[in-house]
């Protein structure tokens, strides 16, 4: 089977009877294209829109998405089912995402302004097809939200992957110890710091701001980037 019939229904809706997670586990250990593409259905937004918060640009999120897809396709066959499937995909993703995110910090973060934006002067957030947007996303301008995500950017690792998965991505702690394979403890300690972290950032911006005024608007990224 060649790698362009497993990758064909990136965006694909499948139509399918529902699938529990312990029946869609084992087709997909089994090899099947069929339940592959139906979670591909299933995760493509969420893991899209994950990718390009935790890299604060859509520049390469498809890339990595695809890199991501290949590697549980190719991998379905020694999942054990120690975790949940969404946080076996989130790990996959994020392993990938941060190679390629070290690779920009160390090469290219030079030769990007901290307050850049794209060249068409939108932002990257209002790029996917997804039409669904808070109300707390409603009130903040956009060149709030472009200020956010660059303040978020520059949050360094471990603490930002704990912030955009708790803040933005909702996950819970269980959810998060899951997919970085650490403890409790450590994540909330990790949570705490990023947390100050971007509240400082923030505040190079703008004096005075809140810490809950800083992660009101981190949160209402959620469904909307």
């Amino acid at each position: 089977m060649s790698t362009q019939d497993t990758t064909a229904g990136f965006t694909a809706a499948v139509t399918s009877p529902a699938w529990g997670e312990q029946r869609l586990a084992k087709e997909l250990r089994a090899g099947s294209v069929e339940a592959f593409n139906y979670l591909i259905s299933i995760y493509h937004q969420p893991l899209y829109r994950f990718i390009s918060r935790y890299m604060g640009s859509s520049e390469e999120t498809a890339d990595i998405l695809q890199e991501s897809f290949l590697k549980v396709f190719r991998a379905a066959a020694h999942f054990e089912g120690k975790s949940s499937l969404k946080t076996w995909l989130y790990q996959i993703a994020l392993h990938e995402a941060s190679n390629h995110r070290r690779w920009w910090m160390r090469h290219k973060r030079q030769e990007t302004s901290l307050d850049a934006s794209d060249a068409s002067g939108m932002d990257w957030a209002q790029r996917l097809p997804d039409g669904r947007e808070s109300p707390l996303s409603l009130a903040l301008r956009q060149e709030q939200r472009l200020e956010l995500q660059a303040a978020l950017r520059q949050v360094p690792e471990p603490f930002h992957t704990v912030l955009v998965l708790r803040e933005v991505e909702g996950f819970s702690y269980d959810e998060i110890a899951e997919v970085l394979q650490v403890r409790m403890g450590t994540i909330k300690s990790r949570l705490l710091r990023g947390r100050e972290m971007l509240r400082q950032q923030w505040l190079q911006r703008h004096a005075g701001a809140e810490a809950e005024e800083v992660l009101t608007g981190l949160r209402s990224m959620h469904g909307h980037v």
